[in-house]
């Protein structure tokens, strides 16, 4: 017991062992200072000398330790101004000096606290106990004895212990804690809950599926505790200053002893002290990992967020990172007479009694469309083809052709398998008493958020975007296609996803994102690892630099800005706070600055660094409206212009599709009319949809202001870039061949949908020059300066 006591009676005056010098050395400066006004002087000399011992006594220790470690720290040019300081008589510089590094240690201290508040209030709300019912009664265990299967009780206003699954009703969960969103979100019965979540309604039942250590908030947890202790290369940096930084120190002030004396070298050395240089890079970076925290971006350390400032490449994952993650039912395309909307409800009621990936999926599309449910019945599952119950009163099949008796290749069936191909999407083909009814098409669905995501990434700083995935060549190349990457690198086996981050790695700095375990290798090896542990596995969040606890791939593109805008406080910080104390130095070596006005400058200049690395702690400011020139009056007027002409190919879509025929001696006009309008999209639409995101959305962006003001129009590029893409591949397929319906639906299909969407987005584009017309009016003729 004593011996523990003793420990903690020695890490509380560790932690607070500067702020208690700065009540001592500050309370013996002003009592030294009063003495002297009060004609004591005699008495002023000792009471400052033992203010001074107490600095000369903290200023050893310090140095003591950094040598302990290896390492030769700033810390000694004080330790030398106060010995100095002692030797010559000058006992008031003496206790100033000891003041200034107890002020500087004790602001250091406040700053990491300042910094770390947001990181420390994620450890601070780590629960310990849950709630679990036993034997019809409920008991308070510890976190560490729950287990996967137990069922929980969280109370209004309790942190939710472990993942689970809500078992019944509704909940209302406070996510800000993981997301850094403010509004509650609403789970229903069935959905998953994530440890660290605050329940913001009613208590309710939570079945865990993870055991405490395993959790969602556990990882956070350790990710944090990692953050909070680590050292970063750029903080190692600032004392390899100090290499040539102490030499430097130390020929000025033997060149001023050599001249004037030793009162004129310890004047040098009390200015030369180099606060800045110890605390200005710490203190930007730990409030970056702050600011990160914040947002939903935990960053493991200073380091990996100096690093981040350096990437310029970043590879995408494309599973769970630029799509859902989940499969999603996207069409349902009938055999014959049985409506979609009931070949679908007997599917899913079918699909209930089953464990296979894509059951989930379809049994949650018929809950989103109210299709009604029956339970089925007899119900036998063949691996590799597909289940088959009673359903209603109706034999149902599911899985694949043969397993639903398709034979042959009729024109629904061509319809299913093109669309397929066309879209990279999985298939399930439905049969009801026998007979064919339908399919099912599925598709990983792209993230609403998708390409906002990667325009966000290059504001960051990105330059190269590639999507590196597993996934096969048609799915990935539609999403590469939709997102506006890089470059597409599909079916990669873990290796290959290696061998890709080498390949980038030899161009540049490389971001590596991803949330399963097979990405876990390539997370380690790139530059900066980045999962996403909103859904990731744990070996993902493990073997990754940082971690995006909200489920929204965009806070990267904000995770590189940040640290690029951290890394240039911290470089400010430091440059400015040595090139003050260098002009400094200059002066005492002149006899311009006596050494106790030395230590109140020196003292100045560690606040004013010291504040300036606290600016990282900021949001950036928001991107506001600039003033336009008379170039963007004349971009105008050369998209007006063409949008005349386009308007015209655009109405040729609509007729091309009307006249589609499989009547044999009508078809080949028709497809040729087709092919036309295919090389209108091609060699007119095309390029100027591009010119349009490279010469005019820039404009409007600058008008609006913003983070992204034009995202949306962008995204209609991307669709319609996509949709031209589908009309090419249709009509190679379809070759010299006369169309049949299948044909002839598909071909319709695209282009009523390019009619539609190119419609809706001149309209929108004509606003906005309407906007830009409006605002370029007041230019004078020379432009705006």
């Amino acid at each position: 017991m004593t011996i523990s006591v003793a420990r903690a009676v020695r890490a509380w005056l560790v932690r607070r062992s500067a702020p208690l010098l700065l009540v001592i050395t500050t309370a013996g400066m002003i009592a030294g200072g009063l003495a002297w006004l009060a004609g004591a002087g005699g008495a002023a000399g000792p009471i400052w000398l033992g203010a001074a011992a107490c600095g000369l006594g903290y200023a050893l220790w310090v140095a003591a330790a950094s040598l302990a470690r290896g390492r030769l720290s700033v810390d000694v040019i004080a330790l030398l101004a106060l010995a100095g300081a002692i030797a010559v008589d000058e006992l008031l510089a003496a206790a100033v000096i000891s003041v200034m590094l107890a002020s500087g240690r004790t602001l250091e201290a406040w700053a990491d606290y300042r910094a770390r508040r947001d990181l420390s209030a994620l450890l601070a709300r780590a629960p310990r106990t849950g709630r679990r019912y036993r034997d019809g009664s409920l008991e308070t265990v510890p976190l560490d004895q729950i287990t996967a299967g137990d069922l929980l009780l969280v109370a209004a206003g309790d942190v939710v212990p472990v993942d689970g699954t809500l078992t019944a009703g509704v909940a209302m969960l406070d996510e800000s804690a993981l997301t850094g969103e403010a509004l509650s979100v609403e789970h229903a019965a069935g959905d998953t809950l994530r440890s660290g979540t605050l329940n913001a309604a009613g208590p309710f039942d939570l079945r865990a599926t993870t055991s405490a250590a395993a959790s969602t908030y556990a990882g956070i947890v350790r990710l944090v505790s990692e953050a909070e202790s680590s050292q970063a290369p750029f903080v190692r940096l600032a004392d390899r200053y100090a290499l040539w930084f102490l030499p430097l120190t130390l020929a000025v002030s033997a060149a001023a002893w050599a001249l004037a004396g030793p009162v004129r070298a310890v004047a040098v050395l009390v200015v030369a002290t180099p606060c800045p240089l110890i605390l200005a890079a710490p203190v930007a970076l730990v409030s970056g990992l702050s600011a990160a925290a914040r947002r939903g971006i935990v960053v493991k350390n200073g380091g990996v967020l100096e690093r981040l400032a350096r990437c310029t490449t970043v590879l995408l994952d494309k599973t769970g990172t630029l799509t859902a993650g989940q499969p999603a039912v996207t069409a349902i395309v009938p055999a014959g007479a049985l409506p979609p909307e009931e070949i679908l409800a007997l599917a899913a009621s079918l699909d209930q009694a089953s464990g296979h990936v894509l059951a989930a999926a379809v049994v949650h599309a018929a809950a989103e469309r109210g299709c009604p449910l029956d339970q089925p019945a007899d119900v036998t599952e063949r691996s590799g083809q597909g289940i088959e119950g009673t359903v209603a009163g109706h034999r149902v099949r599911l899985g694949r052709a043969g397993w639903a008796g398709v034979e042959g290749t009729p024109p629904w069936v061509r319809t299913v398998r093109r669309r397929a191909w066309l879209d990279g999407a999985l298939t399930v083909f439905v049969a009801v008493d026998g007979t064919p009814a339908g399919a099912l098409l599925l598709e990983d669905r792209i993230r609403p958020d998708a390409r906002q995501t990667i325009r966000a990434l290059r504001r960051g700083g990105i330059t190269r975007v590639v999507l590196a995935t597993g996934d096969r060549a048609e799915a990935a190349g539609a999403v590469g296609a939709l997102t506006g990457v890089d470059e597409v690198l599909a079916e990669l086996t873990p290796a290959g996803k290696l061998d890709a981050v080498r390949r980038e790695q030899r161009r540049a700095p490389v971001i590596m994102t991803g949330d399963g375990i097979n990405d876990a290798p390539a997370l380690a090896l790139a530059d900066v690892g980045v999962a996403m542990g909103a859904r990731g596995s744990t070996a993902s969040s493990e073997a990754a630099d940082a971690v995006l606890t909200v489920d929204h791939l965009g806070r990267l593109g904000e995770a590189t800005a940040l640290a690029r805008r951290t890394r240039r406080i911290a470089l400010q910080s430091v440059l400015a706070g040595m090139g003050m104390s260098a002009a400094a130095m200059a002066a005492a070596a002149a006899g311009l600055l006596p050494a106790v006005w030395g230590a109140l400058l020196q003292e100045g200049i560690d606040v004013a660094v010291i504040l300036n690395a606290l600016r990282a702690l900021r949001p950036a400011a928001v991107t506001t409206t600039e003033p336009l020139t008379a170039a963007d009056a004349a971009l105008t007027q050369r998209f007006r212009a063409e949008h005349q002409v386009i308007r015209a190919d655009i109405e040729q879509l609509r007729t091309a599709a009307d006249a589609l025929t499989t009547d044999p001696y009508a078809a080949p006009a028709a497809m040729a009319r087709v092919r036309h309008v295919h090389s209108l999209l091609t060699g007119q639409i095309s390029p100027h949809e591009n010119a349009e995101e490279a010469d005019l959305y820039p404009a409007l962006n600058r008008l609006l202001g913003g983070a992204d003001p034009t995202a949306t129009m962008s995204r209609a590029h991307a669709e319609i870039a996509y949709q031209i893409t589908r009309l090419g591949r249709l009509i190679a397929d379809i070759g010299d061949r006369p169309p049949d319906e299948a044909d002839v639906a598909d071909l319709r299909g695209v282009l009523y949908g390019l009619h539609a969407i190119l419609r809706l987005h001149t309209a929108q584009e004509d606003e906005a020059y309407l906007s830009l017309d409006a605002d370029t009016e007041t230019v004078p003729r020379g432009g705006r300066s």
